[in-house]
């Protein structure tokens, strides 16, 4: 290999994106009177993906692994929060005022632990979610009439984020969402036993006392919050990319930090603000102890929220919001942030390997 090919191949390791104007002069720069002459992959991960991934949109599990990396980051970063949503929302009587009081009296009263309350199922929910949320979407987008590159229309969007919020609805969120709201709802008392002592305990419980298809309590207002959140979200966020940066899905552009940031957050917090209501009466569902028949108050989504306005007025309906608000539009802003920098890294390698194809070719024609 000539000098030219090695500085060529070395800086498109250290900047992936100068590879597009590298590449024809490293094929300029070959001895082209050698037989064995080759352009090579300047990336051992361009040499395993191939020309497969040159010849092909951006897989969907691309877009899977983005999201889990996002739900990891996410969760780690803002469970207190989370807690202090679900403190509030089943608060019928007043206990905090507020989310700052709910945290303070929180890690007063149980320990700064007790702010991470339910944190590994929140984890594993939320990595298995987004992994199915981007990777479905991907997949109902393409189903419903995207471009090649995976770009859609508002409609497009809209109606795939509402089925892949149906989907993780189902098949995700509402047991990993009953696990957490339990744990997160039991107060540590010292000296006394708590009713649950992880998240396997709490299965094994629900599962004994009340049955395995507790575990899929308040599944409708579930299936309405989530389908709801994720056609506003998915339909927002590429609006919002496209009207304020001018990018698209499969161009390669990268977008600063606080653009994806500024992006997310904005995406994340419409859905939330739509449906609130149907948020705490998840909530009080998901709560419920079924095990003693004479004590459920709760026999359904739309009569909980009718009791809830009855008994407790209808700005209960909107307990939690800021708080819900504080975890899910930053969230989202950490997760889309996460989601399209591992995105836009394949989409240049894409172009990468497409290229490197090309040469390689005309390299051949030449000898």
């Amino acid at each position: 290999m000539t000098p030219e090919n090695v500085s060529a191949a070395s800086a498109s390791v250290l900047c992936p994106t100068s590879v597009m104007a590298a590449r024809p002069a490293a094929v300029r720069g070959g001895d082209s009177s050698s037989s064995s002459s080759k352009v090579l992959a300047p990336s051992p991960i361009k040499n395993i993906l191939g020309a497969k991934l040159a010849s092909s949109n951006l897989s969907p599990y691309i877009k899977l692994v983005s999201g889990m990396a996002g739900g990891v980051a996410e969760a780690c970063t803002l469970q207190p929060l989370d807690v202090a949503k679900t403190r509030l929302q089943l608060d019928k009587t007043n206990e905090y005022n507020g989310m700052i009081d709910c945290l303070k009296k929180t890690a007063r009263n149980e320990g700064v632990g007790a702010l991470y309350k339910g944190l590994t199922p929140f984890v594993t929910h939320l990595t298995l979610k987004y992994a199915l949320r981007f990777g479905a979407f991907e997949k109902f987008k393409v189903m419903l009439g995207a471009d090649a590159k995976g770009n859609a229309s508002a409609k497009v969007n809209f109606t795939a984020g509402l089925a892949v919020g149906t989907l993780e609805a189902c098949m995700i969120v509402t047991p990993f969402e009953v696990i957490k709201t339990r744990l997160q709802k039991q107060k540590v008392v010292a000296g006394q036993e708590p009713m649950y002592r992880g998240p396997i305990d709490v299965v094994v419980k629900i599962v004994r006392n009340e049955g395995i298809q507790r575990l899929w309590s308040g599944n409708m207002p579930t299936v309405i919050r989530q389908g709801s959140n994720q056609a506003f979200n998915f339909m927002s966020m590429a609006i919002l990319n496209k009207m304020l940066w001018g990018k698209e899905q499969g161009d390669g552009k990268v977008l600063a930090v606080w653009q994806t940031l500024l992006n997310g957050l904005l995406a994340g917090a419409v859905g939330p603000c739509l449906n609130a209501p149907i948020d705490v009466v998840k909530t009080r569902m998901m709560g419920q102890d079924f095990s003693k028949p004479g004590e459920i108050k709760y026999t359904g989504w739309y009569q909980t929220a009718r009791l809830i306005a009855a008994e407790e007025g209808l700005p209960a309906l909107w307990k939690g919001i800021i708080p819900r608000l504080s975890r899910l539009a930053p969230g989202q802003a950490i997760t889309w942030t996460v989601v399209m920098r591992v995105s836009t890294y394949f989409e240049n390698l894409q172009k990468e390997i497409a290229a490197d194809e090309k040469f390689k070719k005309e390299a051949e024609d030449k000898k």
